[in-house]
């Protein structure tokens, strides 16, 4: 079988295992990208992330995850829910309303390459989903799937960035996609004049130790300081302010993953439901929820720092 075989076969299987998009580049050293990280590290703007510091010669180089390496597959799987969240309520991040997207997207790339091993061959491969050190957003946009929007998203044309990103790295040659050369951002700063703790700066550069992201959900000290004067407009894990204003998101539609439908309950939780909820019934009823990565007492400490901000 030879790369242009491969290539219809990954693309077809990708489609059967229900992602929304599958474009692939040529595993190669990302010397560009290695720079940028560099100088994004030094300047602290990973905040408490320690974890990436860390296997930096992994993170620009495929091939020093898998040896031999020649493809890096991107998929997207889209997550734009059906439902909004009712008003009045903590907000919680479009991402987290349904079960863990690693667990699911992890499952689907282990059986597409067991399909694929069963098809053509020993393949040596790995997948990643938002896991490991891959630069994720760097391949997705080699590989033909968007632009990097000034918010630091991937953006599809027509199509917006609400997607999980997953990579496949595999031994395999194949057709290569080439990356959008334009970048359709434009002069739009929507995203930019949106964020509430002017996160984003230019050049695509996002501060990510004062995004609301890190504060509700990397942030691990028991309290944010009450005499901060950003507001988090009431987001209690997560945000997608900079999304929702994004007009390419005009394009969304809702995804069809029965795996990604809200939690039952879990967007009418007033503040006072999660404030008296117990770590035994929260464990029970979000045990394949991401929200267990901020754990009940992070997504207590949010809610009180949005009741004392009078958020």
């Amino acid at each position: 079988m030879n790369q242009f075989k491969h290539t219809q076969l990954i693309k077809e299987l990708a489609l059967q295992h229900g992602f929304d998009f599958c474009g692939i580049a040529e595993a190669k050293e990302l010397t560009e990208d290695a720079f940028r990280l560099e100088q994004w590290l030094a300047k602290g703007f990973h905040g408490d992330m320690q974890y990436m510091e860390k296997h930096f010669d992994l993170r620009i180089n495929p091939k020093k995850l898998v040896p031999g390496a020649k493809s890096v597959i991107t998929f997207l799987k889209n997550y734009y829910p059906e439902q909004e969240q009712p008003s009045g309520f903590p907000k919680i991040a479009k991402y987290a309303y349904g079960q863990d997207y690693h667990e699911v997207i992890k499952l689907a790339l282990n059986q597409m390459l067991d399909e694929l091993r069963q098809k053509i061959g020993p393949i040596e491969g790995r997948g990643f989903v938002d896991s490991a050190p891959v630069l994720e957003r760097s391949w997705a946009w080699l590989s033909g799937a968007g632009w990097i929007g000034k918010n630091g998203n991937l953006i599809q044309p027509k199509k917006g960035s609400f997607f999980f990103i997953a990579s496949l790295i595999v031994d395999l040659e194949c057709v290569y996609d080439q990356p959008i050369a334009k970048d359709y951002c434009g002069t739009c700063t929507k995203c930019i004049d949106a964020c509430p703790t002017q996160a984003i700066l230019p050049n695509k550069t996002i501060e990510a130790n004062h995004c609301i992201s890190y504060y509700t959900i990397e942030l691990k000290k028991q309290t944010i300081e009450t005499g901060s004067d950003r507001s988090y407009q009431d987001w209690a894990f997560g945000c997608d302010i900079c999304q929702d204003v994004c007009p390419w998101n005009r394009f969304s539609h809702p995804h069809q993953e029965a795996k990604f439908k809200p939690i039952e309950g879990l967007l009418s939780m007033s503040k006072d439901a999660w404030l008296e909820m117990e770590e035994t019934s929260f464990k029970a009823r979000f045990k394949q929820s991401p929200l267990l990565r901020s754990k009940l007492n992070g997504i207590k400490r949010n809610i009180e720092y949005l009741k004392d901000k009078g958020q």
